[in-house]
């Protein structure tokens, strides 16, 4: 099945020093997801790599023709399947995690190695030219948001969904149309904003974070990311969460 966003495995430049690569669907919830990956040349010519999709040949190829993969981000307690792929490959490359990674890879099975856990404390060399945070308050989901500073892109993976129905089976376009994380007006999943919800921590201080770094685009995990309008878009998005 086509994913909509091909080409597959190939890197797409999203602005300066910064790129991102569609990889094929996963299934999730017995629904195809479509998959992207982040990629940033840092400062020391080194490249950083947020959720990676499948390894393929060609793609690590093409990333190392750009520079040394140094750093692999898995940035929720979702997104690291494929992870451990890239580490086989290059095992020299430090892996950051969000907190909850390495126990629910554990539970499932899967063989990652996570060298550092990504805090609000955290202070990793990259920082200075990729901002983060924490976003805490989610008894479901665990996940870091990145800004990078270079090309004003926020990066964001589940906090977001904004599928396209055009490019989705027919039971899935209803789904998603049924439970509002449809472009062009994607926001929270619903069963990730309840959890906010219940708990005591305000969502608030995250989103202003998010908008105090101004993003001119938002990378989006799932479904069609944010080109342009990046900040009155996240503000539509977490309207929910915000109330």
């Amino acid at each position: 099945m086509a994913t909509g966003y091909e080409p597959l495995n190939k890197l797409k430049p999203f602005g300066q020093n910064i790129w991102i690569a569609d990889g094929p669907h996963i299934r999730f919830y017995g629904m195809p997801f479509s998959t992207r990956m982040t990629v940033v040349r840092l400062a020391d010519g080194g490249m950083w790599l947020h959720s990676p999709i499948r390894l393929t040949d060609d793609l690590l190829a093409e990333i190392e023709e750009i520079g040394p993969i140094r750093h692999i981000v898995a940035p929720n307690n979702i997104h690291y399947a494929s992870v451990h792929e890239w580490q086989a490959v290059r095992p020299d490359a430090v892996t950051w995690a969000a907190p909850g990674v390495d126990k629910r890879a554990a539970r499932y099975r899967v063989p990652i190695r996570v060298d550092r856990v990504l805090t609000n404390a955290t202070g990793p060399d990259w920082a200075n030219r990729i901002a983060f945070r924490l976003v805490t308050g989610s008894s479901l989901l665990s996940e870091v948001v990145f800004f990078h500073h270079a090309s004003r892109t926020l990066i964001v993976t589940d906090l977001i969904e904004n599928f396209d129905p055009r490019h989705l089976p027919w039971y899935m376009a209803w789904v998603v149309k049924l439970i509002g994380i449809r472009t062009p007006d994607g926001r929270t999943p619903p069963d990730i904003a309840a959890t906010f919800k219940r708990s005591k921590i305000d969502i608030r201080g995250h989103v202003d974070w998010m908008l105090r770094h101004e993003p001119e685009r938002v990378i989006l995990a799932h479904g069609r990311c944010y080109e342009a309008n990046a900040v009155p878009r996240l503000k539509r998005a977490f309207r929910q969460l915000m109330k």
